[in-house]
């Protein structure tokens, strides 16, 4: 069975985000649950096998077999430490994947898959914090800790690198996957955090307790003016509902307006994001240079093939006056909401420049209980776009005044881009 993640590679620290993978901000992304950055499962098609591509590795050939056995053989007689077979095994599954030299094609061990589809489903056990990391500097920081969890308690700050977990260094060849496997735990039990913050002379230390944590992904208010806010930090199970109800309670109270904030978001299940969109969309709408009315996405194979096409089917729209905000952070299936809106022109975009992650992972569970997620597909926006390592630039460019970006929880009248956004909205 595979899943697909619309995420960046975000992880909050529950530790498991990742399915089709729509996340994906320079740096990848995930929570002590698992950004990271993922679709409904879909199955292979009956009697559908996969070609081997010419050229490609053979674990069978002589070649690998024999060099196996001459590196087993030096090993066996002169390696001094005991040797963990299990570890042995899971490390040379890690290898196949690593060697496909994409960031975001990993392998899971049973337990990494489990907690993988946990984090999805909205509950995990953890800390409470979403993680990212960054492909420039190979650090892996935190994007924010969440509201009522136990990282928040404990005092840390976005922005936070990660310098040891329980006692193990975070070094920067280790994978977003692998910290937050150590981060995440047994309800009840102790995570240690050494972390790095700027303008803080010596690292930081942490205790926190791991506890059971929900992932309430929206939050909604009413602002002055009759201006909905509907604040989302990632697409998972649950998101799609709390979404609706945010929308239409706010209708409901008089929301002339509607602003959705989906800074720092990394992505999420395809699946939610494309039933979110269809909510908002008008399915007689056509975007310029879109093959068809109430197109919301394409993807596409190496070729150009289109594999996937997504298209309004509910029925109901969102007829007021609407912004998204957006930063460097909003990844994936946060690009695809923002694309959308902003091909369909039912948007105002206002921040800075999103990640630019457009391309599509699959989570495919093996019949041990372990799992592979592997890129599969670009996705084009309903115009046509391509939107991988580009992004999607706003309508209105704004940087977060310096230092806000520090704070946890911005208050609306310091937010800069919020107030941008309302003043867009007022013309």
């Amino acid at each position: 069975m595979k899943k697909i993640i619309w995420k960046k590679s975000a992880a909050v620290f529950t530790a498991a985000m990742l399915t089709v993978s729509l996340c994906g901000c320079g740096k990848k992304e995930s929570k002590d649950s698992f950004e990271p950055e993922s679709s409904q499962p879909a199955t292979v098609a009956d009697g559908q096998e996969g070609s081997q591509s010419e050229g490609s590795f053979d674990p069978n050939s002589d070649r690998i077999r024999n060099k196996t056995s001459e590196i087993e053989n030096i090993l066996n007689n002169y390696f001094y430490f005991e040797q963990d077979p299990e570890k042995q095994e899971e490390a040379y599954f890690d290898g196949i994947l690593n060697g496909m030299d994409d960031p975001y094609t990993v392998y899971y061990t049973p337990e990494e898959y489990e907690k993988l589809m946990e984090d999805d489903s909205g509950t995990y056990v953890g800390i409470g914090a979403t993680v990212s990391k960054n492909v420039e500097t190979n650090q892996i920081y935190i994007v924010k800790p969440l509201k009522g969890s136990p990282a928040l308690e404990a005092g840390l700050l976005p922005g936070d690198v990660l310098m040891e977990v329980d006692g193990t260094e975070v070094t920067a060849d280790m994978t977003l996957e692998e910290v937050v496997k150590i981060i995440r735990g047994t309800e009840g039990t102790e995570a240690s955090l050494k972390v790095y913050r700027e303008g803080e002379t010596q690292p930081m230390d942490f205790k926190i307790t791991r506890a059971v944590v929900e992932n309430v992904t929206v939050e909604y208010e009413m602002l002055e003016g009759n201006v909905g806010y509907i604040m989302v930090s990632e697409f998972i199970e649950n998101t799609p509902a709390q979404f609706k109800e945010g929308v239409d309670d706010l209708i409901g109270q008089g929301a002339k307006a509607l602003v959705v904030d989906l800074r720092n978001n990394p992505g999420g299940l395809l699946t939610s994001v494309i039933d979110m969109l269809d909510y908002m969309v008008d399915d007689d709408l056509q975007a310029e240079g879109a093959s068809s009315k109430g197109l919301l996405l394409e993807t596409r194979d190496k070729n150009g093939k289109v594999l996937e096409s997504f298209s309004c089917k509910d029925g109901h729209k969102v007829d007021i006056p609407m912004a998204v905000l957006v930063n460097g952070n909003s990844a994936s299936a946060s690009e695809i909401y923002t694309g959308v809106m902003k091909d369909y022109g039912l948007a105002v975009i206002v921040g800075t420049n999103t990640f630019g992650k457009g391309i599509v992972q699959s989570v495919m569970k093996l019949s041990d209980g372990s799992g592979i997620k592997f890129t599969v597909a670009k996705y084009f926006t309903p115009a046509g776009n391509d939107i991988h390592e580009v992004g999607i630039a706003p309508d209105k460019e704004v940087e977060l005044n310096e230092g806000l970006e520090k704070l946890v929880v911005i208050p609306h009248d310091q937010d800069n881009q919020l107030q941008e956004a309302l003043k867009e909205l007022a013309k």
